[in-house]
């Protein structure tokens, strides 16, 4: 039997990776220290951690006092192909957003939310003890953590009795990188190379002209100034939060939470987790899912793996954890879409470059029978101002309108059901006897009869659906 991430969250509910791509990740989380110093921060920076508010490791730009992700002149890929639309509030103009561009004033955290505050999502528990960061209660800060840790140890155990697809972890998360599983990546259901999904992946907004506002990598220091735009303009969405950045700055997170947008997990360190070996992937996913619950007293349901970077091995571990995965939209012509906004960040293009390419892929919409997922970030300056002056803005301007929504939202999914703690399915996640095969699809929309091997699916609470499986409790689940 088929069973599709519609089920899995509505019932609660590839192009190769470049090295350029790869190299601006490694930069923009970048290992942060603990004991870097904030002077080099600005003043309202420095106002947003809080005695509580974990360690002050930044990225590079944060110290540079840049806000990029690279000084280097990106080189523009041609002139404006559209109308460039005056800038939004404070925002620079189109023109001026480019890599190395000096920083704007980062935005203090405006509420204290206190330990107990009612949850905003019902049947959630209220805020816990104050986060208060102890370098030795966690790993180092943007590398994999360490697999015989106590925790990941027990961690592992919710993969028993689930089949986890038996596949090598591939060179380097890309398909240049590793050509023999590129080569299988049909069978393997990898996105990253030809963009093969199953039906249990979460990939675009089910009613048409609907816009999943996504974004991943926070939170940042200036990840407030993009709360402040969202609130005035009454817009939610969902945020991948990286478990580095979330014991970094857990009054941002406790803000984006407690303003009713949703929180995922997005990995720990952010690597490719195709690359990555079972034990490392559950450490990724563990310590961001601790990370979160700690600061927030939920875990979330859903994560997303950095650059989309998801194959059948990777699947099962995450739906064994009880994380559905989360990717954005591509078309049938294998467009993105993606904002391109870390490009402008990492110095690869520039603002105007980044609207050209947004822009085309604005067409798109027209041309697909649902809705759809943006990727953008939060983590830099640079990927703010182009969401807050121009794609978001673009989204409420557009003709037809789009309707902006978080993608559990958008997936009619209950927003207690985004949490583990306040889900109302007490099956999730399930195991399927079933042998049937789980059908996979390209961005050419073609099926493939390759299966996930019996791999972890499960379903969130919703609409009542009967299944010919036989479920399995994981009772560390409740």
């Amino acid at each position: 039997m088929k069973l599709s991430a519609l089920a899995l969250l509505s019932l609660a509910a590839g192009t190769q990776a470049t090295h350029e791509y790869r190299a601006h990740h490694a930069k923009r989380q970048a290992p942060g220290s603990p004991n870097a110093p904030v002077s080099t921060i600005t003043t309202a920076a420095s106002t947003a951690h809080s005695s509580n508010a974990g360690p002050s490791a930044v990225n590079p730009s944060s110290t540079t006092g840049t806000g990029s992700a690279a000084t280097n002149k990106p080189t523009p890929t041609g002139p404006p192909l559209y109308p460039i639309p005056p800038p939004q509030g404070n925002v620079p103009p189109l023109s001026k957003i480019t890599s190395g561009m000096p920083s704007v004033a980062t935005q203090p955290v405006p509420t204290t939310y206190k330990p107990g505050a009612s949850a905003p999502i019902e049947g959630a528990p209220p805020l816990p003890t104050a986060f208060v960061f102890r370098q030795a209660d966690w790993p180092p800060q943007d590398t994999i953590p360490d697999t015989n840790s106590p925790e990941v140890q027990a961690w592992m155990k919710e993969l028993d009795g689930i089949d986890i697809p038996n596949y090598k972890p591939t060179v380097d998360g890309s398909c240049g990188g590793d050509p023999a599983a590129a080569a299988d990546a049909q069978n393997r259901g990898w996105w990253t190379c030809g963009g093969w999904t199953r039906d249990t992946d979460v990939t675009a907004c089910p009613d048409k002209y609907t816009w999943g506002v996504s974004f991943d990598d926070g939170p940042g220091f200036y990840t407030q100034q993009l709360l402040s735009y969202l609130d005035e303009k009454d817009i939610k969405a969902t945020f991948f939060v990286v478990g580095s950045r979330v014991i970094e700055r857990p009054n941002v997170l406790i803000e984006e939470y407690m303003g009713g947008n949703e929180i995922s997990v997005h990995t720990w360190s952010h690597k490719h987790l195709t690359s990555l070996t079972n034990e490392q992937i559950v450490a990724e996913l563990g310590w961001t899912r601790k990370a979160i619950k700690d600061v927030l007293g939920v875990t979330p349901t859903t994560m997303r793996p950095p650059f989309g970077d998801i194959d059948d091995r990777v699947r099962a571990i995450s739906l064994a954890m009880g994380m559905v995965p989360v990717i954005w939209t591509r078309t049938p012509s294998a467009g993105q879409f993606d904002t391109n906004d870390w490009k402008v960040a990492g110095g690869v293009v520039t603002g105007i470059d980044s609207f050209n390419s947004f822009q085309g892929i604005l067409g798109n919409a027209s041309i697909i029978d649902t809705g759809f997922i943006v990727l953008q970030h939060d983590l830099y300056d640079i990927t703010v101002e182009l969401a807050t002056g121009y794609t978001l803005n673009a989204a409420q301007t557009h003709n037809p309108p789009f309707t902006l929504k978080p993608i559990g939202q958008c997936m009619s999914i209950p927003s207690s059901d985004m949490y583990r703690e306040s889900n109302t399915n007490k099956t999730f996640p399930a195991k399927p006897v079933s042998d049937d095969a789980v059908s996979g699809h390209n961005a050419g929309g073609g099926s493939s009869s390759a299966s996930l091997n019996a791999a972890a699916t499960g379903t969130l609470p919703g609409l009542a659906v009967l299944l010919s499986f036989t479920i399995v409790l994981v009772q560390a689940l409740f």
